[in-house]
């Protein structure tokens, strides 16, 4: 009766890492401003305002950098991969571009498909001072403080003072 139960143990652990079953998954995680498509349809070019979107679907997520009628709501879904780093399941960009007025003009989607790759770089900019060795980091500190604490002779100078005037 035991051996059994321990097996069973071993096996449900032995799962626990496998992401075939999605009970032992985490959770995907919505960051930024998702758009539902049918909120997306209640906006007419040509007749809805600012206003009519910021109460339906909320503020944008940014705005874009030399024209603030560019109206950007970004959106990405991430779940948890190997070794808990997340990846990025589903990206959107709804784009809303309005005239002068503050009416819509036209409202665009970007998915995931048409991003384009960036890579980082992984330099650093030289400061020069600082390529100091492993030994001169260690033993860099010797000598720069007194022994506790106590003002060095010097400092501070003068007789003591008689107090008077």
């Amino acid at each position: 009766m035991v051996r059994p139960l321990l097996s069973l143990m071993g096996v449900l652990v032995l799962l626990g890492g496998c992401s075939i079953f999605s009970i032992f998954d985490a959770p995907d995680t919505i960051r930024g401003n998702k758009v539902d498509a049918y909120r997306l349809k209640e906006l007419v070019p040509g007749t809805s305002t600012q206003a009519d979107v910021t109460a339906l679907i909320g503020s944008p997520t940014a705005k874009a950098s030399f024209d603030p009628n560019t109206w950007l709501y970004i959106s990405e879904i991430t779940h948890i991969r190997i070794a808990r780093t997340p990846g990025v399941q589903d990206q959107a960009v709804v784009v809303l571009t309005f005239d002068s007025g503050g009416v819509l003009r036209k409202i665009d989607k970007v998915d995931q498909d048409e991003s384009l790759p960036v890579t980082v770089v992984a330099r650093t900019t030289p400061s020069p001072g600082t390529e100091a060795s492993f030994l001169q980091q260690l033993f860099g500190n010797i000598g720069r403080f007194n022994a506790g604490g106590a003002p060095s002779a010097g400092v501070g100078g003068g007789a003591p003072s008689g107090g008077g005037y």
